[in-house]
Order: structure tokens, then C-alpha cells, then sequence
């Protein structure tokens, strides 16, 4: 059990496991899980992590099939300019590899961001903590448990 799965049955979330045969070969994990979990990429959402120019880290969480877009989110965060995180600390911060970073259950839960079109959803999915494991719940429940708000930050 991660820690992800972990918190989400301590705060009694709304939520349901899905769970699918990773391909070592996939080149986006996201577009992966969509089309195994049959579900639309817009529903599925990627935990990247960012660095701002301080070196603070922060999640953006965004559907699949859509790039963050940096100003953006600096602008979300206050800040004048972000980066992709460093993928050894995002390891260290998180507690996740890469390709199953959940925004739940972080070793040390980061300042996050939702894309604003998460709210068009009534559910989305997001990583559980492992490639091959979702966890579908509510945007607003997850915004409220990691204390995110919502944000247009992608280029779509």
C-alpha cells in the first residue's frame, strides 16, 4: 500500500483504485494509463514537479495531454520563474520516482496547483504512487486534502 492509497483511506476520500500492466517501453506514463484505463486523457492528470528560481519545489498537476506552461505557473506561484524539478530531489522530497509521483502522501507535502479544467470533471485520476496504479476521486477533494487551489496553467 503506498502512501498516497494510505492517506486517502485515513481521510476517508471518495475514491476508487485502478490498476493496469505498466509497458517499460511507454513513453508518456499518463497517455498510458489513459488508454489501458479507458478513460479520456483529459480525466487523467500528470504530478510534475517544478522548481521556482529559489530553488523551492511545488507540484502542478495537469491533464496528460497537455504541456505546463512555466509562466503560468511562476505567476500561480508568485514567483518570476520556474523550471522542472531536479529528478533526484523530487525522489527526496516526495518520497515517488518519477512516472508515479502522487500528489497525495508526500514525504513533505509541496505548495500544489490543479489545472483549472479539472473542475470540468466530475472525477479525474491521478497516481496512486506506482506506475500502473491510479487513484480516481474528486478534484475538489483532492484539492481540499492537499490544500491546492485551481489554476489555468497549461498551454491548451
Amino acid at each position: 500500500m503506498t502512501p498516497a492509497i494510505k492517506l486517502a483511506k485515513q481521510r476517508g476520500l471518495d475514491y476508487q483504485l485502478h490498476e493496469y500492466r505498466h509497458d517499460n517501453s511507454a513513453t508518456s506514463y499518463g497517455l498510458e494509463a489513459a488508454e489501458k484505463l479507458g478513460v479520456t486523457a483529459a480525466q487523467v492528470f500528470k504530478t510534475l514537479v517544478v522548481a521556482t528560481e529559489a530553488g523551492a519545489l511545488a507540484v502542478a498537476i495537469v491533464p496528460v495531454d497537455t504541456t505546463l506552461n512555466f509562466k503560468k505557473m511562476a505567476k500561480a506561484l508568485s514567483c518570476k520563474k520556474v523550471q522542472m524539478a531536479d529528478p533526484k530531489k523530487v525522489a527526496r522530497s516526495t518520497g515517488y520516482v518519477l512516472g508515479g509521483v502522487s500528489p497525495l502522501g508526500q514525504k513533505k507535502q509541496l505548495p500544489s496547483v490543479i489545472d483549472s479544467s479539472a473542475q470540468d470533471q466530475p472525477t479525474i485520476y491521478v497516481s496512486a504512487g506506482r506506475r500502473g496504479l491510479e487513484i480516481e476521486l474528486p478534484p475538489l477533494q483532492l484539492a481540499e486534502i492537499i490544500d491546492a487551489r485551481f489554476e489555468a496553467i497549461t498551454d491548451s
